[in-house]
C-alpha cells in the first residue's frame, strides 16, 4: 500500500521503510516524509545511519516517536 513502516530494536535504533524524504535532520530531531503522513523521531545523539531510496536506520537515544 505504500504505508511506512517503522520496527525498532529497544530505543537505540529505528528501520525505516517506505519514506519520501528528509524534512530535518539534527542530533536531537529527525522528521521524514511518508506517503500520508509525518514521522518524527525525539531524542540524544540521533543519526542516520545509511540510506538508500526506499529505507534508513536510525540510531541513538530514541525517547518518542510522534505521527504527524
Amino acid at each position: 500500500m505504500g504505508a511506512m513502516r517503522v520496527t525498532m530494536t529497544g530505543n537505540r535504533e529505528a528501520w525505516i521503510e517506505n519514506y519520501r524524504g528528509i524534512l530535518e535532520y539534527t542530533g536531537n530531531l529527525i522528521l521524514l516524509q511518508g506517503k500520508t503522513c509525518q514521522v518524527c523521531f525525539e531524542g540524544t545523539g540521533l543519526s542516520i545511519d545509511y540510506y538508500t531510496n526506499e529505507e534508513m536506520k536510525i540510531s541513538g537515544c530514541i525517547n518518542c516517536v510522534k505521527y504527524l
